[in-house]
């Protein structure tokens, strides 16, 4: 393979981090800038030996590398940009890089759908890693069994996480539409995004088009609890594997139980018992997704046993339900949720692990879709499965118009008319503050952003060590 210098306006960020050093241990020359150089990319970056400059400057492509990546956060304006278009350098987006220099010529198996991408990519990862298939994959988080979020080996397999979101200034369309999906996951399909779909609709008709790329000698496997997806699979021109609680899924769970120790439960396909599973993860969430995974392994002829042994083994990804300490038997978990029905499936999942303890969730509006009026209802009922409710400012709230932001006072206010005492308190500090005073033993505080929450995770743990 011939060596080329790839250069990555915007290297830092989790996927375009991942993509270099997918690049490098293909042994090409890879660069890259970015306006913020911060762990915990930064130390990957670093450790990877890749060479990253603070800043974007038009000196940073002198000499002009082969190829420059455009990380779909870079817009006209950046000075890397302006001068990579004046120059007419070769540049694509990473879904292209990862399309003609990883996906072509393997079996490509693509997780998408609006939740549960991350923790499902990582599951099947394991599960097909203990089946001795040996998996090139790539994550939006660390897989913790592998203690990173890529891998490229010489395996016919190649795992990636399937994002509907755009793919870079010059490519509006979805990142996985370059996918080239063999076996294609869709676990459901809502309303998000709310800052590049107009509507629902717009969503369904990318997903559409996602599922419109499977070969016919391919298999969309479909999660039917999602109205949106059981109305999208007919339109597949290859086999439906389908699963989830609705009667009409192929594949199903009976017998579901949840414990602290994780969930077990019995896995029926079309109608013939398959298997009995264990898993340490919790939440019906977490069952559908082991269901997925059932499905495409089954479908690449991996035995039930082995299927077994890897849900069994699996460990989670960062921030997905992430334990991360417990002081004076206070739990503290980190959590990525921030559209309403994934908050709402984490706090139900944590009640279920963690039965007859006091649920305490911490909110951050952070996300484009989370910070939209939208959803100003759909988010009322879901902190129900707490017992406590602070939520927080909108962060950047300047970002959003007044007139679609989403209300936090009367969301608020909301909650607590449904039997939740519920307040509003800005940064991590003072909601340190707040709590440390009312937690007590066998409490479960569940802070939830899909940022980094000004650091509340330490503050609130170095807080009760204190």
């Amino acid at each position: 393979m011939n060596q080329i210098h790839f250069h990555l306006i915007g290297i830092c960020g989790t996927a375009m981090a991942s993509l270099a050093g997918m690049l490098k241990s293909q042994g090409h020359i890879v660069t890259g800038s970015d306006k913020n150089v911060y762990p915990p990319m930064s130390l990957e970056l670093e450790r990877l030996g890749i060479d990253v400059q603070l800043g974007f400057k038009p000196e940073n492509l002198q000499p002009a590398p082969h190829v420059v990546v455009v990380g779909n956060a870079q817009s006209r304006g950046n000075p890397e940009v302006e001068y990579m278009l004046n120059a007419k350098l070769n540049y694509v987006s990473m879904a292209e890089v990862l399309k003609e220099h990883f996906i072509k010529g393997k079996h490509s198996i693509v997780v998408a759908g609006t939740h549960g991408k991350t923790s499902t990519t990582s599951l099947l990862a394991w599960t097909l890693e203990t089946a001795g298939l040996n998996p090139s994959f790539l994550i939006g988080g660390v897989a913790e069994n592998f203690g990173s979020s890529f891998r490229v080996t010489d395996s016919n397999y190649f795992i990636i996480e399937g994002d509907e979101y755009d793919t870079a200034y010059f490519d509006k369309g979805p990142k996985f539409m370059h996918y080239m999906p063999d076996t294609a996951i869709v676990n459901n399909v809502e309303y998000d995004h709310t800052d590049i779909y107009p509507s629902l609709d717009a969503i369904k008709l990318a997903f559409r088009r996602f599922i419109n790329l499977i070969p016919s000698n391919g298999t969309l496997v479909a999660g039917f609890d999602s109205e949106n997806v059981r109305e999208m699979a007919p339109a597949a021109f290859c086999p439906i594997e389908s699963f989830g609680t609705d009667a009409e899924a192929r594949w199903q769970a009976h017998d579901v139980h949840y414990s602290a120790d994780g969930t077990t439960f019995t896995a029926v396909h079309d109608g013939e018992v398959f298997g009995d599973f264990c898993t340490p993860l919790a939440g019906r969430f977490n069952v559908r997704n082991c269901l997925a995974v059932l499905a495409v392994a089954n479908s690449l002829g991996v035995r039930a046993d082995a299927i077994a042994e890897g849900l069994k083994t699996y460990k989670s990804v960062k921030r997905r339900m992430e334990v991360r300490g417990v002081v004076k038997g206070i739990t503290v978990i980190d959590d990525f949720a921030h559209h309403p029905t994934a908050v709402r499936e984490t706090l139900e999942g944590i009640r279920q692990k963690y039965s007859g303890k006091r649920i305490i969730a911490v909110y951050e509006p952070r996300s484009w879709a989370s910070r939209n009026k939208a959803f100003q209802h759909d988010f009322e009922s879901a902190f129900d499965a707490a017992e406590y409710v602070v939520i927080a400012p909108i962060f950047e709230a300047y970002r959003i118009d007044e007139a679609i932001r989403l209300d936090t006072g009367e969301l608020v206010a909301a909650i607590a008319k449904r039997g939740r005492p519920a307040v509003e308190i800005d940064g991590a500090d003072n909601i340190v503050s707040h709590l440390i005073p009312m937690l007590r033993t066998d409490d479960v505080v569940t802070i939830m952003s899909n940022g980094g929450f000004g650091g509340i995770h330490e503050k609130l743990l170095s807080a009760l060590r204190q």
